[in-house]
């Protein structure tokens, strides 16, 4: 009898493992630049929101801004032989690493922003980069003739201009300065996208271009750099500054003029459509290849009645 019960347990056993072996992989990725930034923990917020309501584990893997960082964490995703995976690139040169190793495991794959230079994947989910910066730019030029600065300068503190989306928001923006009439004096690209980097450029620039009366900044977080530098130069009211994405504390800065447009992307919008496309695709369904989410232009004059969407979309309603 006790043969037939130690039979049976490794039975038991042997059929679960076999069945744990066979399963269908459960769980979603999500591989970031960086959760430090608020727009990548709103996007990734957006992915597991889906990934939990359609019963898939999610685990979002930080790639501290690092491309070979991210690929190491892509190789630990695919061993683990996950459902899918969805990407938001460190730079669009080092994507396609990435892409190569997931369809060699046969590892569906959704872009969700920055986009890729080559490289198989499922859908990109990406905002219009090159429209949401003209807009803002036309809010700045618009905001610097309003207070006669005209005569001045602006300058900028891009992301990485190895991102296609970086490439965009730099031309969309430059374009609107052109039709205005207004010169650039300055550029830095970001490159470990914090405040305190940002704020030392702006002080660089401030310091170098005297005539200085515009900024723009191409994330959020470092836009608070910017502002910081300009009070600690006695500045204030003297530069304008425009942003890009948005955090919390963007609300009260636009209301007070402090900050006089951003082109705030949707990013737990992006994640919600990242993460419906990537599940879409798993259930057999045809998607679409790529998925165009708006950029909200909002400024001092609109941010009132932009605020619920903005608290819902790309706020991820931590905003109370």
């Amino acid at each position: 009898m006790k043969k037939n019960r130690t039979r049976l347990f490794c039975a038991a056993t042997a059929l679960a493992l076999c069945s744990q072996l066979t399963a269908p992989a459960k769980d979603i990725v999500y591989l970031t630049p960086g959760l430090d930034l608020p727009f990548w923990r709103y996007l990734s917020e957006g992915v597991e929101s889906v990934a939990k309501k359609e019963g898939y584990g999610f685990q979002a893997f930080d790639s501290h801004n690092d491309a070979q960082t991210q690929l190491k964490n892509a190789q630990d995703a695919i061993a683990r032989g996950v459902a899918g995976i969805v990407i938001s690139p460190t730079d669009s040169s080092t994507c396609p690493s990435v892409l190569a190793l997931a369809q060699k495991a046969n590892v569906p794959v959704v872009i969700g922003d920055i986009g890729t230079n080559e490289g198989e994947y499922v859908s990109f989910i990406i905002s219009d980069n090159r429209e949401g910066a003209n807009g803002v730019g036309k809010a700045l030029v618009a905001a610097m003739k309003e207070k006669g600065m005209a005569d001045g300068t602006v300058g900028l503190v891009t992301i990485s201009l190895t991102r296609n989306n970086g490439k965009q928001r730099t031309a969309g923006f430059r374009a609107a300065l052109e039709e205005g009439g207004i010169k650039e004096c300055a550029l830095e690209q970001m490159q470990n996208y914090t405040a305190n980097e940002t704020f030392k450029y702006t002080q660089d620039m401030l310091t170098a271009n005297p005539n200085m009366k515009g900024m723009f900044i191409e994330t959020d977080q470092p836009t608070m750099g910017a502002l910081r530098a300009i009070k600690a130069g006695r500045r204030e009211g003297t530069v304008l500054v425009a942003g890009f994405d948005g955090i919390p504390e963007f609300v009260d800065l636009l209301k007070q003029g402090q900050i006089v447009a951003s082109g705030m992307q949707q990013p737990y919008l992006m994640g919600v459509r990242s993460g419906e496309v990537l599940v879409k695709h798993l259930k057999g369904e045809q998607v679409e290849k790529q998925i165009l989410v708006p950029i909200l232009i909002v400024t001092s004059k609109n941010i009132d009645q932009m605020l619920p969407t903005i608290k819902e979309t790309v706020f991820a309603n931590e905003m109370k």
